[in-house]
């Protein structure tokens, strides 16, 4: 099976569907399908491993991908308006309200959840029909198919980067892999994403953890050691899909926003947090109230921050992308924050990201903050990444690679200064000098250079990007102004 001939033949045929709109559209319309197919194929592997009892789809019959979606090529497969028809008002409307009691599984809860704020947008019935049959060819009981199609896969997440909003669903998977060769999980920890979008961190983890395994016992502890959490359908949806092909049978993935519990009641704790936390956005008012007054903020990223400093666990290790305007903060919830994060964890390194990682999503400067639950930061090391030889930005031709952050997996345990044109590239400061500073944490940046000219779409974007900062900057001081009046 060609991984390109199956992707674009998806591609081609659903670009002569009036319903679908752009690539977002185009993803969700794969991945519902997808997930049943791959559902399918794993209840299969139910019911052959079933042994105490005969094993019961939580799916009715009629609605199975075997039942409805296989072309047996003898007339019978739906197709056109019957199949419109079927998908409208009997698939969707049923999945949406599957009927579950208390005793329902992961493995069965997830399949209302994954289709409750999904849609079908295809129009033209005999178009659906020659994408699910694209999609019936790939044989999951095949290793060779199996394998390929984790390939296919990862394109489609890839091309979440290029699709509009969708893109902040999507890190790369250099990023996810390098966080989590870090803090470097083991059997037995638990590892969570509050906001995991696709599951890439949660992946990357478990490709960790899956060289540990030595027994059944091991691969149970190590899928349900693995915690998600995502509040948009499509990423969710995407996640869901992603565990099932990475074999974790009944994922403890949710689709719930994180932030919607009162903080201080604090939850599951954790040992280890992976995360890139949306940013540039902003949550309700009723939202921020599940907040101390100090940490609501306008900014979701600073929420994100508060729930991870109460539910990384004692002893345990975090790495989180934050953009440049959490370490400049030197006010409101972002230095209330960093001032709580000083006293209760060790901050031990910022590594500062080229601009470009996230390109074409977003053009806004990340780092990535590591810290652990060993007591108070007592010195911070900041490792500046540039872009590799020959690389003016990364992008979608030349994205990032894990091996571009060899310098820094070189540099990481036999710390050292580094300077370069007069200018720090890694150096290490003082908790109590970070605190003098108000602890704005804007240290080994990037030397600043002659403004470049953007493309007219980029510039737009940046500026964009930039009125989001300024106005969540604005709110921040308007509420502590609020509070003040008791208002």
């Amino acid at each position: 099976m060609s991984l390109s001939t199956i992707v674009k033949r998806l591609q081609n045929i659903m670009r002569n569907d009036t319903g679908i709109n752009g690539d977002a559209q185009r993803i969700e319309q794969i991945v519902w399908l997808l997930f049943l197919k791959i559902y399918d194929a794993k209840e299969a592997d139910w019911e052959f491993m079933a042994t105490d009892a005969p094993y019961r789809s939580v799916i009715p019959e009629r609605l199975r991908w075997r039942n409805w979606a296989v072309d047996r090529a003898d007339g019978q497969a739906m197709t056109g308006d019957a199949l419109l028809q079927f998908v409208n008002n009997d698939l969707f409307p049923t999945l949406k309200n599957l009927p579950l009691d208390e005793h329902a599984t992961r493995r069965q809860r997830i399949v209302r959840a994954a289709f409750e704020d999904n849609n079908n947008y295809m129009k033209d019935g005999i178009l659906l029909r020659q994408v699910i049959n694209v999609i019936d060819e790939i044989d999951f009981e095949s290793y060779e198919d199996r394998h390929a199609f984790g390939e296919i896969y990862e394109t489609i997440l890839k091309s979440l980067q290029s699709a509009g909003n969708a893109g902040e669903f999507y890190t790369p998977r250099a990023v996810t892999d390098f966080m989590a060769r870090m803090l470097a999980p083991k059997i037995g920890e638990r590892v969570a994403d509050f906001a995991c979008g696709t599951g890439g961190f949660l992946v990357s983890a478990l490709k960790l953890l899956e060289p540990q395994i030595r027994s059944t016992e091991d691969r149970e502890l190590c899928n349900a050691s693995l915690y998600g959490c995502e509040k948009k359908a499509l990423p969710y949806l995407l996640c869901a899909t992603n565990m099932f092909l990475h074999d974790v049978d009944s994922p403890n993935v949710f689709h719930s926003n994180s932030l919607a519990r009162r903080v201080q009641d604090r939850g599951e704790t954790f040992d280890i947090i992976l995360m890139n936390p949306p940013y540039g956005g902003s949550e309700l008012e009723a939202i921020r109230q599940n907040f101390p007054v100090e940490f609501r903020s306008s900014e979701t990223a600073d929420l994100f921050m508060a729930v991870i400093l109460y539910r990384l666990r004692e002893g345990g290790r975090a790495a989180v992308i934050l953009p440049d305007g959490f370490l400049f903060g030197v006010d409101g919830a972002k230095r209330a924050l960093k001032e709580v994060l000083f006293a209760r964890c060790n901050l031990h390194t910022v590594i500062r990201l080229p601009r470009s990682v996230f390109a074409p999503y977003t053009g806004i400067t990340t780092n990535i903050l590591f810290f652990d639950r060993n007591g108070p930061t007592r010195e911070t090391w900041f490792y500046r990444l540039d872009l590799p030889e020959g690389y003016k930005a990364f992008s979608k031709t030349k994205p990032m690679r894990l091996e571009h952050f060899a310098p820094v997996m070189d540099w990481w345990n036999a710390r050292r200064p580094l300077v370069e044109n007069d200018v720090p590239r890694a150096a290490c400061y003082a908790a109590a000098d970070i605190a003098a500073r108000d602890y704005n944490l804007d240290l080994c940046g990037f030397p600043h250079e002659e403004e470049e000219i953007l493309p007219p779409a980029e510039l737009i974007a940046r500026y964009r990007e930039e009125r989001q900062r300024l106005a969540a900057a604005l709110d921040e001081r308007l509420d502590r102004i609020l509070a003040a009046l008791g208002e």
